[in-house]
């Protein structure tokens, strides 16, 4: 029998472009999520609501368990987002879930977050996400299997919460990890985008050959804001300071070759330089061609390699269990059972507010 959770609705208002959502305090509604699948299978989940197309979302999520079913989840297992690349679907561009979750006793995670496949992410007009919504929707697939295990009292470690992705997948691996700063102890980013620049928003020549999309002009429904490619900027110094007065401690671990012309090296540079000097816990490894050895890395380019050996290669030693000097686990509750609104980010024209009052995470703009 299926639970239900109980969920404030949220309606869009004012511009798209600018994501406001208000609360509706005098309507409420019951979305059903579905139960823990007892095997290795894809089920759908309910998303926040997309300004750019009004109405109910869902998202489908695959879940792939350390021996292929829920009895093989144990007090040491812990829970792995692994998320596709721009314009993929499912696990595509990422480390292989099957992969991470017998290796690394973890129940791994793909999610067909907003926009995933070539139609919607590259060919429709809507302008593309950048990690904002397709984060939620990742860590709402993340919490659908937490909340799951802690609803049926089956032991695992919530401490052990980790996130890899590749391109596209690394850009929401880190937003993952910025709009739930108290939640991972370990994240890598394979070669994401740093930030929406003004060079992809708009098809700028002479860099990138990624276009989101999105426009300059206010009246254009695709409208690029202030706020809205502020909140996208990973290495944001104030939203950096933010992470920091939150105590987050994760592991940020990033793989990025030197000759990436696509998600830019130079920027890379830049999140890398921020993030430490915001005193988090940042590895880089940037790969150059001498780093190339055929077989885990054969590119200081965007491709880098085997984006399931390079999980291994960088990170083993912080994902994998009972390593008493380097296995990373989370010092404090997550974002999850906080379920309070501090992750909070300030932007042009007010504030960014992450609520995790439902357990899940809903954002809301919220103008000065």
């Amino acid at each position: 029998m299926n639970h239900a959770v109980a969920v404030h609705r949220f309606f869009v208002v004012a511009l798209a472009s600018a994501f406001f959502l208000v609360e509706a305090p005098s309507l409420s509604a019951e979305d059903s999520w579905p139960e823990l699948p007892v095997k290795n299978a894809t089920v759908s989940i309910p998303a926040q609501e997309w300004p750019l197309k009004p109405g109910p979302r869902m998202v489908k999520i695959a879940i792939h368990y350390p021996d292929g079913s829920l009895k093989s989840v144990t007090k040491s297992t812990g829970i792995m987002l692994t998320l596709h690349n721009w314009g993929g679907t499912n696990c595509a561009g990422t480390a292989n879930p099957d992969a991470l979750a017998k290796r690394l006793d973890v129940v791994a995670i793909c999610v067909n977050y907003l926009q995933s496949g070539r139609q919607a992410s590259i060919e429709d007009p809507q302008p593309y996400d950048f990690g904002y919504l397709q984060g939620l929707d990742a860590l709402r697939a993340l919490w659908f299997m937490f909340d799951g295990l802690k609803q049926k009292e089956l032991p695992f470690d919530s401490r052990r919460i980790f996130a890899t992705g590749g391109s596209g997948g690394g850009n929401v691996t880190q937003m993952v990890n910025k709009l739930a700063p108290r939640t991972f102890a370990c994240v890598i980013d394979m070669c994401g985008m740093s930030k929406l620049s003004d060079d992809v928003a708009f098809n700028l020549p002479g860099g990138s050959g990624l276009n989101a999309r999105w426009s300059r002009d206010p009246e254009n429904p695709n409208w690029l804001s202030p706020a809205a490619q502020e909140i996208r900027f990973i290495g944001n110094p104030a939203h950096l300071a933010v992470m920091k007065d939150l105590k987050n401690d994760c592991k940020i671990v990033v793989v990025h070759g030197v000759d990436d012309g696509t998600c830019r090296f130079e920027e890379k540079q830049e999140l890398v330089a921020n993030m430490h000097a915001a005193g988090l816990d940042v590895e880089p490894h940037f790969i150059t061609k001498e780093d190339l050895d055929g077989k885990v890395f054969t590119s200081s380019g965007h491709a880098l390699g085997n984006r399931t050996e390079i999980v291994f290669r960088v990170a083993g030693k912080y994902l994998e269990a009972g390593h008493s000097e380097t296995s990373r686990q989370r010092s404090g509750p997550s974002d999850f059972e906080n379920r309070d609104s501090t992750v909070s980010y300030p932007v042009t024209g007010g504030k960014y507010v992450i609520s995790y009052a439902a357990g899940y995470p809903v954002a809301t703009f919220v103008k000065e």
